[in-house]
């Protein structure tokens, strides 16, 4: 990665292009922005995402600390359509409602121009059982939000402490139906699954029991070690008992079974949701949508439309990871030095971008129009290599091409990652 710049800040590239990515014609490019709240209750024993654990918040100074990063970068996505706003973490629903909500509305200020009117816009907050009620749901609906992803991860007591959770199953239950009672239309919930001696029956039953509450949407992830985590360590040191990889890929395609004859659609690899229902915000990061990343240790990205005969380029960034550095940091940020806020600044050739589009656009179920996005960055995307990449997946029955348009059908959707990469 490129060292942080003040020189080119997120606003611009050299030669003062404006960053975006251009729609089809006539057509706004989508834009989604996340906001990432740092703190936890506690931290779990798989989580590498970035959180801290605090006895003391100050959701105000936080709030204001965003809402400066929002000013300065304020006209970075002028050209764009909001689709979407994202609340992650860390557990977003233990910040103050009110200051949740202040954050909300300066981002529909600053990003909204030409975006979905107010009752299409999706706004999403992740929660955790331990910190949503019916109160706070009631709370966050004020605020303007539209949907809850709820961290249930699993029924069952035992597998819920085995994974460090705070919360039982009944807590889990009661946070789903304190959202529904506070009337949040629109609920998702993760579940986890292939952990050590869970059978792909126990799996089914338990996408199924979920599902059973009345969700329009769940997400269904394979338990992943990652380094630099509790279990990593354990791991590491031979001390965590693990699942047979075999009965993962089994509970896998339990679940994909269940969950698509109970009538909802895998419209990604991990993910499941009745018609209509599917995340918007997610589907703009699988299609290759820019999105705007605000808070610490935030990610965001934004392309820019080459001119004639030049390949598209763009731009991703991390913030600075740390809650105090960054709040810090937002006080010396303005339009010309949002460098402040910016931990990496990484420059992205159109050839980094198309292996991205395919990494990602893999990933759902309506596959990459892997042409179109050639053309949109001015690159080619069938080059004679991949044709004969295609040719080799498509014999084997792990891709199928429909035009320009590639997709992994749903019996390969096990190898996505392998075949993604053999596409590069």
């Amino acid at each position: 990665m490129l060292a942080p710049s003040t020189t080119h800040p997120i606003g611009g590239l050299p030669g003062g292009k404006a960053l975006r990515r251009a729609g089809a014609e006539g057509e706004r490019a989508r834009v989604g922005a996340y906001v990432h709240f740092p703190w936890c209750l506690a931290k779990c024993p798989y989580c590498d995402f970035v959180s801290f654990v605090t006895p003391e918040i100050d959701h105000r100074g936080y709030a204001d600390a965003v809402l400066r990063e929002i000013e300065a970068r304020a006209g970075a996505h002028g050209e764009g359509a909001l689709e979407s706003i994202f609340f992650g973490g860390g557990t977003p629903s233990l910040w103050d409602a009110r200051e949740l909500g202040r954050v909300l509305q300066g981002v529909r200020g600053a990003f909204g121009a030409g975006s979905a009117g107010t009752d299409e816009l999706e706004i999403t907050v992740e929660c955790n059982p331990t910190s949503l009620d019916q109160e706070r749901a009631t709370a966050l609906l004020r605020a303007g939000v539209t949907r809850v992803s709820i961290g249930v991860q699993s029924l069952r007591d035992e597998r819920l402490k085995f994974l460090g959770r705070l919360h039982d199953a009944t807590g889990a239950v009661a946070a789903v139906r304190d959202a529904q009672r506070a009337g949040v239309g629109r609920i998702s919930a993760d579940l986890i699954f292939g952990l050590p001696g869970q059978s792909p029956e126990e799996s089914r039953g338990e996408a199924l029991e979920l599902v059973g509450l009345g969700l329009s949407h769940v997400s269904c992830y394979q338990l992943t070690i990652e380094p630099g985590t509790r279990f990593g360590e354990l791991a590491r040191r031979g001390r965590l008992p693990l699942a047979d990889e075999g009965a993962v890929a089994e509970g896998f395609l339990a679940i994909d079974e269940a969950l698509t004859a109970a009538g909802f659609g895998h419209y990604e690899v991990s993910n499941y949701a009745r018609a209509g229902q599917e995340a918007r915000h997610n589907l703009g990061y699988w299609r290759g949508d820019d999105y705007v990343g605000l808070g610490c240790a935030a990610y965001g990205c934004a392309r820019v439309a080459g001119e004639a005969g030049e390949a598209a380029r763009g731009q991703r960034w991390r913030n600075v990871p740390g809650p105090d550095a960054y709040v810090e940091a937002t006080r010396a940020a303005n339009g010309e030095r949002i460098g402040a806020v910016q931990e990496s600044v990484e420059t992205l050739d159109a050839e980094t971008l198309l292996r991205e589009r395919l990494m990602l656009g893999l990933r759902i179920a309506e596959g990459v129009d892997l042409e179109g996005a050639g053309r949109e960055l001015g690159v080619a995307g069938f080059t004679a290599e991949r044709e004969r990449t295609v040719a080799w997946l498509e014999g084997r029955g792990r891709i199928v091409r429909e035009g320009g348009v590639l997709r992994v059908p749903r019996r390969a959707w096990l190898w996505t990652d392998d075949t993604a990469a053999r596409l590069f």
